[in-house]
This record gives structure tokens, C-alpha cells and sequence, in this order.
């Protein structure tokens, strides 16, 4: 058989799975369910001793001189962010918990999965929890581990389908939305209930800002202390909701011990090859630096009082009124909502709903100086959500509040999370959660101030009751909003009885540029962004 006729009958073959799926989910009546969800699970917690562990000892006696508060320290840097999961990674002893919205299979992805996989060898229990929602054709590296004794990995919410052909998936969704629209966006990784990274990066090149084709900017909090317990609690918490599925329900079992023998030989090469192309990422993992630092306290810790947030695992139906539980997005009002001089916010997608207008008009009429950092049109990576914030900017420009739009391409690198050389490449993209209350407390974490983060996904953060890492985060928002890195948005007056005109304000080679038409990468990225507008899928976004 050819090449070509392999591909033929495989594209058959995937087009008659597809069909069946999808007549079998609408005959049964079962589209509510999720595949998997009768298969037997137990129940599993977290490991109940940290301190017996190295890392639990070390910071139980920090905590204990710290009169109970939780140790903090931001990792804003890309590159320091994949760094610090590999040597957390390494460092485990007795427990790893991960849970993430999408854990690409390129690069760092794989080089992440090798350490998991070492760390399984060494004897620690690993829980691996994914969502399904943007899975694509290599993602699923990641769940051929589970053949691993020590390793256990489940799908959040997951389709039907297990196929990568998105026609398929699309599919699929149409004839059960109600239920695959509901997506787990949490980020979180706890080592030993000790110590925790929590924050909106992924897994994957473009969340560490190291691939010159696209960087997303983000930031994690490293945590320890009574945060890490907490945030333990609410993985368990996830981990044995009824929508967790294990992947060897999906898959009709466990991958074999071969199967899992020819991916370790895989990722070693992997290995290699970065290596062989001078990108000897495992050296730089081997230095233990940023991790040894932050945990011998050359890069101290800030203690702090901080406030664990975190949807329920069935927001839907608190959403609902059918079950009482948490609804994160309130803890995150009652903070915006309390503050006295002055909010700053950085979020990539900024959909506010009539909610969020009715807060920002409230702190407004209190003189509530409002600056929010936001995703440019030349920015942007998703094209829907950018179509619906178009319609609010001018609302919130006539309220005073100060907008920004990120530019793609940096005049200064300064607090972007990336090198300036990397940077040159013109594919910067926000992907940061954060807001600054009072230049007193922060938020960082997984939720975009969204209708989709707000009502459809679950989501999870941290309020830290710190000035210091407020001002930390206060002056990178202060570098990044500079005229070389950020558009300032305006309306401009127009002739006597005519609506202000939105402008578009900058500083190009050291000259203040001012546009009437909006900055993008073409006149047809543009065009499709407006025709996007005219729809009403704010709720979705």
C-alpha cells in the first residue's frame, strides 16, 4: 500500500469513528455525559506529611518564623518559568501534582514530560490532570506516561472523540455544547505539598517566550508556606470531580510498558537533538538556578498574608443556583471594588459585560484612577475575543479609564518577561493575569477579565496582601505601557456635532506617531476582526 492510500484509509477510517460517535451520542440521549464517566476511579488526596520531606522541612521552619504567612516570589521571566518546573520537578521527593489547560508537545513540553517521567522512576506518585479543550495533534505525549506504576493521569471534561482532526472535534461539540463548553483554565503544579507555582502559563515554547514565531507573557507566583496546602487541597479537589476522567477510559485501557519504553527513548533524543542545535536546555536545568536560589533564599521570599481563590470544580452549577459553592470572580470584585486610589490591571483578553462596565463606572465616580493594559488588533492571537472587546473601548474611554493596547513589536524589553533579542522578532503577545489593587495587594492567576473566565471556565488565583510585590508588578505595568511598547488609546474631538474618533498614540524611532486607523498586521487580519464584531458572542468570550 502507498503512502498515499495509507493516508486515504486512515482519513476513512476517521470519518466513519466520527460518524459513529456522533449518531451513538444522539440516539442515546447521552450527550450530557462524559466518555469515561462510569469507569471505577479512587479517590486520591495529597500527600499528608510535607515535612518529611527536604523541601517541607527547610520551609516549615521559615513558616514557623514567619508567624504563619505564606512566602511569595514572582517569576516573570519566560525562560524562568519552564526553569523552575524542570527543577521543581527534579527536586520532588514523595509527590507531584500537575494541572493545566494545555501541555504542548514541542520542546519545552517534552523536556517537562522527560522530568515527570524521571520523577516516576525515582518513586514519586504523580498526578497529572489535563484539560481537553485545545489538545492538538502531539499534546497527547503527555498521557502515553500512564503506563508508568507511579504515574496516574486524567482528562478534564473530555471528548468523545480522541483524534486531532479539529472538523471532527467541531463536530462533535455542536451536538453537546452545553456540556463541552465548560472548560477547566486552572494552572497549577504543588511538589510535596510543600511548594507550589500557581498562575496563567501553560506548558508549552510560546508560554516560556523562548520561540521567535510567538511569545505569550505571563507570570507565576512561587509559593510555600500554608498557600501550598491550600492550593493542595483544591488539586484534590479537582482531581476526584466527577467530570476527571482517566485516560485509560478514553484510550480501552493502559498503554503498554513497550509503548511506554519507545517514548522514553523519544524524549531522549529530543534531548539530544536541542543539544546538537545549541540549545542545551538540560544544562541550563542543571545549574538549579533560578530554583536553588529562591529555596536558599539568595532570592528571598516575600512573606505575606494571601487569600487562595478558586472556582468549584462544578461551577456550572453554582453558576446555576443548583449547589452552593465558590465563584471566584466575587472575591475578585469585593477586591477591585474596595479599592481607594487606584487600580491597575493587565489582562489579554478584556471583555467586561455589563458587570464589569457598572464596576469600572463605580470606581470612576469615586475618582478611582483606572489603567488597564490590554491585547493590540496586531497582537493578538485570537481573533473572536479581540472582536469583542472592539465594542467596548470607547464606553470605557468616555468613563476615564486609561486603555493600552500592547504593541507585537517592543521598543524596550524592559519587564516584558523576554530577551531584547527575541523580542526583535515583532510576535509579542500578552498572556498575563494580574491586577494591582491600591499598589497594596495583587492578583495573579488564571483569570482573564472575560465573560468566558468569568461564567465558563473554571479558574484559580492568589491575593496577596504585599506592597511589595504590588510595586514589583506596579512598575513593570509602568515600563510596559511606556509609549515604545503600548499603544495609548484616546477619543479625539470631531468636528461640532460629530462622535470623537478613536486615535491610537505611540512613539516609533523615538517619535510620537498618533493613528486614526487601527495598527494591523494587515488590512485583512482588519477586516476580519470588524466582520467578527458585528456578532454577539460576548457570553462566549
Amino acid at each position: 500500500m502507498t503512502g498515499q492510500q495509507r493516508w486515504s484509509a486512515m482519513t476513512t477510517m476517521h470519518i466513519r469513528f466520527s460518524l459513529v460517535v456522533l449518531v451513538l451520542m444522539v440516539l442515546s440521549g447521552c450527550a450530557s455525559l462524559a466518555p469515561g464517566s462510569g469507569f471505577p476511579k479512587s479517590a486520591s488526596s495529597a500527600f499528608s506529611h510535607p515535612e518529611e520531606t527536604r523541601l517541607g522541612r527547610g520551609l516549615a521552619e521559615a513558616t514557623l518564623a514567619h508567624e504563619g504567612k505564606s512566602g511569595f516570589r514572582i517569576i516573570a521571566v519566560g525562560a524562568d518559568g519552564f526553569l523552575t518546573r524542570m527543577q521543581m520537578i527534579n527536586a520532588a521527593e514523595r509527590s507531584l501534582d500537575l494541572q493545566y489547560f494545555i501541555f504542548r508537545g514541542d520542546d519545552t513540553g517534552k523536556l517537562l514530560t522527560d522530568a515527570v517521567l524521571h520523577a516516576a522512576d525515582r518513586g514519586v506518585r504523580v498526578r497529572v490532570l489535563l484539560d481537553d479543550g485545545e489538545t492538538v495533534a502531539g499534546d497527547d505525549q503527555i498521557t502515553a506516561l500512564e503506563a508508568h506504576p507511579s504515574i496516574e493521569i486524567r482528562i478534564f471534561n473530555p471528548f468523545a472523540y480522541r483524534g486531532h482532526v479539529m472538523a471532527f472535534r467541531a463536530l462533535e461539540y455542536m451536538f453537546n455544547a452545553s456540556r463541552l463548553d465548560y472548560r477547566m483554565h486552572n494552572k497549577l503544579m504543588v511538589v510535596d505539598n510543600a511548594i507550589a507555582l500557581v498562575g496563567g502559563r501553560n506548558i508549552g515554547d510560546q508560554y516560556f517566550q523562548i520561540d521567535p514565531e510567538s511569545q505569550f507573557a505571563d507570570d507565576d507566583v512561587f509559593a510555600a508556606g500554608p498557600i501550598a496546602q491550600q492550593l493542595s487541597a483544591t488539586y484534590d479537589e479537582y482531581w476526584n470531580y466527577a467530570l476527571s476522567i482517566p485516560t485509560e477510559a478514553l484510550s480501552g485501557g493502559k498503554s503498554s510498558r513497550r509503548e511506554l519504553t519507545e517514548h522514553r527513548e523519544e524524549l531522549h533524543e529530543q534531548s539530544r537533538q536541542l543539544k546538537a542545535n545549541g540549545v542545551d536546555y538540560v544544562a541550563r536545568v542543571a545549574t538549579g538556578e533560578p530554583f536553588n536560589s529562591i529555596i536558599s533564599g539568595r532570592l528571598p521570599l516575600i512573606w505575606a498574608h494571601a487569600q487562595l481563590i478558586c472556582d468549584s470544580p462544578d461551577k456550572k452549577s453554582v453558576e446555576n443556583g443548583k449547589m452552593v459553592g465558590r465563584l471566584m470572580r466575587r472575591a475578585v470584585a469585593g477586591a477591585t471594588m474596595a479599592v481607594q486610589s487606584e487600580l491597575l490591571m493587565i489582562t489579554p483578553y478584556l471583555i467586561p459585560g455589563d458587570e464589569g462596565m457598572q464596576m469600572f463606572k463605580a470606581l470612576r465616580q469615586r475618582n478611582v484612577r483606572v489603567r488597564i493594559l490590554t491585547s493590540s488588533l496586531e497582537s493578538s492571537t485570537v481573533l473572536l475575543a479581540q472582536a469583542g472587546y472592539m465594542g467596548y473601548r470607547r464606553p470605557l474611554l468616555e468613563e476615564g479609564v486609561e486603555l493600552y493596547e500592547i504593541r507585537s513589536l517592543l521598543g524596550n524589553a524592559r519587564g516584558s518577561g523576554q530577551t531584547a533579542a527575541i523580542s526583535r522578532y515583532g510576535n509579542y503577545s500578552l498572556h498575563a493575569k494580574l491586577f494591582i489593587f491600591d499598589r497594596q495587594r495583587v492578583f495573579l492567576g488564571s483569570m482573564n477579565f472575560d465573560q468566558r473566565s468569568m461564567h465558563l471556565n473554571t479558574e484559580i488565583g492568589v491575593i496577596i496582601d504585599s506592597p511589595e510585590l504590588a510595586q514589583q508588578v506596579a512598575t513593570r505595568f509602568d515600563a510596559m505601557v511606556q509609549p515604545a511598547n503600548a499603544y495609548m488609546l484616546a477619543l479625539r474631538p470631531g468636528a461640532t456635532g460629530s462622535a470623537r474618533s478613536l486615535v491610537w498614540r505611540t512613539q516609533e524611532e523615538g517619535k510620537l506617531v498618533e493613528y486614526t486607523t487601527e495598527p494591523a498586521r494587515s488590512a485583512w487580519q482588519r477586516f476580519n476582526v470588524n466582520l467578527m464584531s458585528l456578532f454577539p458572542f460576548d457570553k462566549e468570550l
